[in-house]
């Protein structure tokens, strides 16, 4: 029993470190956006970081949010699948609840996918390719993401080992509960679609000016 806790708990260690780093936050400072919690949504994952208008940096946000969990995975599954499966569950708890951010992270859902391509690159694939499907038909990236994980947590249990299908069935509720604005916008028919700006209502979640105090986010101080 000791053995197996230990050989879940330091993978999970070290995925949840892989998973806490936020990179939509470190990007954005670095191109002097200031800080992306005070921007939109306040989040700090891709779909945010669009809103600042960087195409550029929202996909490397996409990117390496999911990276970051791939990498967990591949590196824990040296020692052997459980392992693979601690990591991954840690990977995406670390950034949805990151230490250093008072465990306010994002909605998890990039990380998920990367999780996903590190346990099974068919179940990957099968999630992206969900996502893309429910994105060109119902035009919501959110509804995309929510019915991509539920088809990828079925998906685990034809085509992966049960203790990896377990975790990605477990991570389905977590997702959705992270989600749980965007699932009241959409049962309102508020949620914007992609491509559309964000509602009135999200809107007033936009900052007026930048971290400290300081002008609007790309707009310089008056002297």
């Amino acid at each position: 029993m000791a053995s197996t806790l230990l050989l879940l708990f330091a993978p999970f260690l070290l995925g949840y470190l892989l998973g806490s780093i936020p990179f939509g936050l470190l990007l954005t400072r670095a191109a002097g956006l200031g800080d992306i919690r005070k921007v939109g949504s306040g989040n700090i994952g891709a779909t945010n970081v669009l809103r600042t208008g960087r195409k550029g940096l929202a996909a490397a946000t996409l990117l390496l949010d999911a990276l970051k969990g791939v990498a967990a995975v591949l590196i824990a599954d040296q020692v052997g699948q459980l392992a693979a499966v601690g990591a991954a569950a840690g990977a995406v708890l670390g950034h949805m609840f990151p230490v250093w951010l008072s465990f306010k992270g994002g909605k998890g859902v990039a990380t998920t996918l990367g999780v996903m391509w590190g346990l099974s690159w068919p179940v990957g694939a099968i999630a992206c390719a969900a996502w893309l499907l429910f994105a060109a038909i119902f035009r919501y990236s959110s509804l995309a993401a929510l019915l991509c994980v539920v088809i990828a947590a079925i998906a685990a249990w034809l085509l992966t080992d049960a203790r990896a299908a377990m975790l990605l069935t477990l991570l389905v509720p977590l997702v959705w509960v992270r989600h749980h604005e965007n699932i009241r916008r959409l049962l309102a028919g508020t949620e914007p679609k992609i491509g559309q700006k964000p509602s009135a209502e999200e809107d007033v979640l936009a900052p007026v000016h930048g971290h400290n105090g300081g002008p609007p986010l790309n707009e310089p101080a008056k002297k």
